[in-house]
């Protein structure tokens, strides 16, 4: 096997003897050969398998002589829209362009298509008319089924459809793509690859589909968001891998159905290890350095990817539609052999940047049952509390951050993806906490509580304020037992479902006693299949069918937004509009519970000097009006 970057080019497969690829990865990212890129992950794990796959990475979509560059393949195409969804890539929540794409040479904005997955599908499709095409990554995984699309504001059909896709492979595709293969070099047609977990299809009658769900039409839910809203449930109620069934989707306008089968079996320690220890160039490709290389290989370069999966299940997180809720883990061993060629790269100062996943503290499934019967459905792990089952246990994660830092070469490890602090609470022993403090924090450590209000943390999945409350206590505490003076960055959200004004003015409030005002905040994006992006669409709570309050509008959301950075003089009337309407302008004043203060030139004559509030620069004292002034200077004189 030849080490060295996948062909990109005629000339890379002649060097290599190819005169043919087997397959050819589209992606809409550039080509990083790292396996924190998907599109690495898949090719090399078909290397690996005996395919021989060629890149065409951000190809020009508006010219059909781009996607032929490698001739055509032997066995098919395959389309990612890249690490992230093509759409969250290009626009903010207020749907303004973004400038800057860290998956593009020198962070250049416009490589890649708005729906790049469907694009890219459907340029191949115009020049390769019968070749088999299968769709994965993100995009394709989190839109296999109809759903609600923010941008355009409406419903959409499967992207299987839209794409003229023959499969969609979703989830974390190693199984499901590499059967894909063998059924394709076996000389089976594309059209009777039904048969695979963790894929999607489409048919023209249900005849030899069998042990299936049938969910409401297109046409239905296109109607009617309550049964949208059921529909969606039934949908995040069949991702395990062990409970999940079929599912069958009608089109009757096309007379088709679209049928996603259960999904794929979560990887095996030793199958994990045999993902990550392939011969990734672990860069990005060297022809891109001419153009500043690729801004997003540097959150990731020195980091380590320990597992997958997450039992947190937050409704505004898609990570259950798409690695699912079980944990998958690789060994230490693997991850200290990784670790050890970090070390090696030139650049590298002695600092793992991160250890961890979508949760860095989950090492195991929740239960010792879920690797064999799945995960319960209809019911979370952590929430509303931690599940008497919960295997609440960091030994194995301590374990392997000892070992990581006392590698020849390493100066530090950190943990900067994340840690469930109900997670962390629910371990009797709080030896990790000790060790997370004393070793694995750089002077702050950022956790998601998301917001304050009982009412809104309810709809969001997350544990009650009282869980954060009392993860900070203990916090503090640990710090200063070990004499450090290190801090919290809660990452908070405006604008969730369930959230009203007087949900994000109790945000603001909390705000103001901790004298902490963020510098981001993150307004509630509703992207594909997450609970809370059916709330948004609905106005219902899909798991118990209750009216839920929607902020759409975006002056609201900008409201509540402006709260959670009142002291931001750009925000005082947006915060000013939100107080009045809140019927909160109590908080609109010179005491220190305010949090703003009235206009100058407004009650002038009431106006005295207060303290300045936590983290706010003292303003200078109001002007005392000139008839007052000279009132005093005659009493002082004794006039």
């Amino acid at each position: 096997m030849i080490h060295d970057f996948l062909p990109i080019s005629r000339a890379d497969m002649e060097k290599r003897g190819w005169e043919q690829c087997d397959f050819v990865y589209v992606t809409g990212d550039a080509y990083v050969d790292h396996p924190s890129f998907g599109h690495a992950i898949i090719s090399r794990v078909l290397e690996a398998h005996g395919y021989k796959v060629g890149i065409i990475a951000q190809p020009d979509w508006k010219n059909p002589q781009s996607i032929t560059v490698l001739g055509e393949p032997r066995l098919g195409f395959l389309i990612s829209g890249g690490n992230m969804d093509s759409m969250v890539n290009h626009y903010s929540v207020s749907k303004k362009r973004r400038s800057r794409d860290s998956y593009t040479p020198g962070g250049e904005m416009g490589k890649r298509p708005d729906y790049a997955t469907i694009v890219y599908g459907n340029l191949i499709r115009s020049v390769y008319k019968h070749k088999p095409i299968i769709i994965g990554g993100i995009e394709a995984s989190l839109r296999r089924l109809a759903h609600y699309d923010y941008w355009s504001d409406r419903l959409k059909r499967s992207i299987l459809l839209d794409s003229q896709a023959d499969l969609i492979s979703y989830g974390m595709g190693e199984r499901s793509i590499v059967e894909i293969a063998d059924a394709l070099n076996a000389g089976i047609e594309v059209r009777d690859i039904t048969f695979i977990d963790g894929t999607v299809y489409r048919t023209k009658n249900l005849e030899m589909v069998y042990d299936y769900e049938l969910l409401p039409s297109y046409e239905e839910v296109l109607r009617d968001r309550r049964k949208y809203a059921r529909s969606f449930y039934i949908q995040y109620c069949n991702t395990d891998p062990f409970t999940g069934k079929r599912l069958a989707e009608p089109y009757s306008s096309d007379h088709l159905w679209v049928v996603q089968n259960p999904a794929a079996k979560p990887l095996t320690q030793e199958e994990m290890d045999e993902v990550y220890d392939l011969p990734y160039m672990r860069t990005y490709h060297p022809s891109y350095e001419a153009q500043g290389g690729i801004p997003a290989i540097q959150e990731v370069k020195f980091s380590l990817i320990s597992n997958r999966g997450c039992f947190g299940a937050c409704s505004f997180c898609a990570l259950t539609f798409h690695q699912g809720r079980i944990i998958q883990a690789r060994s230490h061993d693997s991850l200290a052999a990784e670790a050890q060629l970090l070390t090696k790269e030139p650049d590298f100062k002695g600092y793992i940047h991160d250890v961890g996943g979508p949760t860095a503290n989950f090492r195991f499934p929740a239960c010792e049952k879920q690797m064999t019967k799945g995960a319960c459905p209809g019911r979370q792990c952590l929430f509303p509390e931690p599940c008497k089952n919960l295997n609440a246990d960091h030994s194995d994660y301590i374990r392997l951050l000892r070992r990581l830092r006392s590698l020849p070469g390493v100066k530090k490890v950190f943990i900067r993806s994340g840690i469930r602090f109900d997670y962390l609470l629910a371990d009797k022993s709080r030896q990790f906490l000790r060790e997370l403090c004393q070793y694995h924090v750089s002077g702050q450590l950022k956790v998601a509580p998301e917001h304050v209000s009982d009412e809104v943390l309810s709809r969001m999945g997350k544990p009650k304020n009282k869980v954060y409350r009392q993860f900070v206590k203990e916090y503090e505490q640990m710090n200063a037992r070990l004499g450090l003076k290190q801090y919290l960055v809660p990452y908070l959200m405006s604008s969730h479902p369930g959230s009203t004004l007087k949900d994000a003015v109790e945000l603001a409030e909390y705000l103001r006693d901790l004298g902490y005002m963020p510098e981001q905040v993150q307004d509630f994006y509703p992207t594909p299949s997450t609970i809370s992006t059916c709330m948004y669409y609905t106005g219902l709570d899909p798991r118990t069918m209750e009216p839920v309050y929607v902020p759409v509008s975006p002056h609201e959301k900008a409201m509540q937004r402006a709260l959670i950075q009142y002291r931001n003089p750009k925000n005082y009337d947006l915060v000013e509009e939100a107080l009045k309407r809140a019927g909160r302008t109590d908080l609109i004043g010179y005491d220190r519970k305010c949090l703003i203060r009235p206009r100058r030139g407004r009650n002038a004559g009431k106006m005295r000097t207060v303290k300045a509030m936590p983290g706010e620069k003292k303003k200078p004292e109001q002007k005392r009006s000139k008839k007052k002034t000279i009132r005093n200077i005659h009493k002082k004189k004794n006039i």
